[in-house]
């Protein structure tokens, strides 16, 4: 026992003297900040579009027929009047032949009443019957044209054709489609606008559309109608753009996402991390001091990283731009390359845990 004093005098010294130090402070918190500038804000309108060919047509069977020729090719070009597939005339063409002899004997007649006529040995009414008749024949050999005609289906327009269903020899029933035309040059594609954005839109304004096709690749256009009726129902309006194709990589009937921007502005930005949500109401961080201030700011459109700030901030302010979760009201601060208490020299400062 008496040699347990020492110890226990020596125990409660050393706890006296360690209860003297002071604890260690903290340093302010390392933050980065920059001036508030300005960036290029644009709003943006989308939608979904579906695109049309610029000119599209289904030739069909004007009658019930035999097809005698076909004359393209699957997916092929053709010309505006190229012949696309013949039917059987041989009917027609020997109703022709008939209808040229009477065409041309009633001429002949008529060029005989007529010489008569003229030397008063034919009366006016008879020349008025034989005018008739060969009026009469005449108007049969055109309908006999216009049949054969009608039987022999070109393209209206240059395009391309869509894949062959019909062969040569087989009978078709009247309106039975043998080929789809399609100008694919450019592309229409529509789409439609709620009412209450038609102010932000106008002919010849730029769009931007994207197909799941060409994720990568963009397709711009210009608006080039809208629509001059709303729709009740869905209280929207149809709108028409069109897109060059060369190459045709857009195809009718895709779905494209549309961008129309509508209008562009420059105003105050930060970075998105630079704001902070408390509810509905939004803050940044000022510096005044060395000391952050909380500022509440009114925000405006979130696009590349950035948030829009239309009130609340000036430009030129210092504003913190990383570090706001450390951050309270009134809380000091320290850049990269402020010096701490004790630190030694030349040796940076190390940042805030």
């Amino acid at each position: 026992m008496r040699h347990s004093y020492p110890l226990i005098l020596t125990v409660l010294c050393l706890a006296g003297c360690g209860g003297d130090k002071a604890p260690k402070q903290r340093p302010p918190a390392l933050v980065e900040a920059r001036p508030i500038a300005t960036a290029s804000f644009n709003d943006t309108l989308e939608a979904v579009g579906t695109a049309l060919a610029n000119e599209q047509v289904v030739l069909s069977a004007p009658v019930t027929e035999r097809i005698a020729t076909i004359n393209f090719s699957d997916g092929g070009y053709v010309q505006r009047g190229q012949v696309i597939a013949t039917m059987a005339i041989a009917q027609e063409q020997a109703e022709l032949a008939a209808a040229q002899a009477q065409a041309l004997q009633a001429k002949q007649q008529l060029d005989r009443v007529q010489a008569l006529k003229s030397r008063g040995f034919a009366t006016a009414s008879s020349l008025d019957q034989q005018l008739a008749l060969s009026n009469a024949a005449r108007a049969s050999a055109d309908q006999a044209r216009a049949s054969i005609s009608d039987r022999v289906i070109r393209a209206p327009f240059r395009g391309w054709v869509s894949l062959r269903t019909v062969s040569p020899g087989a009978i078709v029933t009247a309106g039975t489609a043998i080929a789809t035309v399609s100008d694919i040059s450019r592309i229409k594609l529509d789409f439609t606008v709620p009412e209450t954005r038609l102010s932000s839109i106008r002919e010849g304004q730029v769009i931007r559309a994207v197909s799941a096709a060409w994720p990568d690749r963009p397709f711009n256009g210009t608006i080039a109608t809208i629509d001059p009726v709303i729709d009740p129902a869905t209280r929207a309006v149809r709108v028409r753009a069109i897109l060059p194709n060369p190459d045709r990589a857009l195809k009718p009937g895709m779905l494209l996402t549309v961008s129309v921007v509508s209008r562009q502005r420059q105003s105050l930005a930060l970075p998105e991390l630079a704001v902070i949500g408390d509810g509905e109401e939004r803050y940044a961080f000022v510096l005044e001091d060395r000391k952050a201030k909380r500022v509440k700011v009114e925000t405006g459109i979130r696009q590349n990283g950035l948030v829009e700030i239309v009130g609340g901030l000036k430009a030129g302010q210092q504003v913190v731009t990383d570090g706001v979760v450390k951050l309270s009201d009134g809380a000091p601060v320290r850049l990269a390359g402020d010096k701490v208490a004790g630190d030694k020299p030349g040796r940076a400062p190390k940042p805030a845990q």
